[in-house]
């Protein structure tokens, strides 16, 4: 099975470390994986994305102009990418920045408002974490447990009180109720 997966939003919402760590894992529990990052000319502020590629089998290209699961943090992006969401597929919202409703009814839309729900919980800057709990929950694509297992032992000891947030706003997506 493969499972392609678009990233995006501005620079400095998490966008390409969102992607590292479903990369991350998906390498750890032995699946081939691809990484691909784009930036726009500016790195905080600017549009960002990226394409992570998840499969059983050898994968032909890095890239994907169909993901089956699409993370849209801002509105440019869901503007952007919301059409190219394949049938059957899944659009994940930030909907605390993101006003509008997807008209498709061949997509699953999960709308999470993510950065009030960080806001809310002393998670600033954590929005992004929130949605990966959310598209563990929804897609079953890695078990919690595993995944946070891995995104937690990223985390060097310098920097031990990211651990708790990291987990904090983890569980938080994975227990929301779309």
């Amino acid at each position: 099975m493969t499972t392609r997966i678009i990233f995006a939003g501005s620079g400095g919402q998490g966008i390409q470390f969102s992607g590292k760590q479903m990369a991350k894992t998906g390498m750890y529990v032995g699946k081939n994986v691809t990484f691909l990052p784009s930036y726009g000319p500016e790195m905080r502020g600017g549009t960002s994305n990226c394409t992570v590629v998840i499969s059983d089998e050898e994968i032909g290209s890095p890239s994907t102009s169909t993901p089956d699961i699409m993370v849209a943090l801002n509105l440019p992006s869901f503007d952007k990418f919301e059409p190219a969401v394949a049938p059957g597929g899944i659009l994940f919202c930030d909907s605390t920045l993101i006003d509008k409703k997807s008209a498709r009814e061949d997509i699953k839309t999960v709308y999470i408002p993510a950065t009030q729900m960080a806001n809310d919980n002393d998670l600033s800057g954590f929005a992004n974490v929130i949605v990966l709990g959310q598209i563990l929950k929804a897609t079953g694509i890695f078990g919690y447990a595993e995944f946070k297992d891995f995104l937690l032992s990223g985390i060097p000891a310098t920097k031990a009180v990211l651990i708790e947030k990291n987990e904090k706003a983890l569980k938080l997506g994975y227990e929301f109720e779309a």
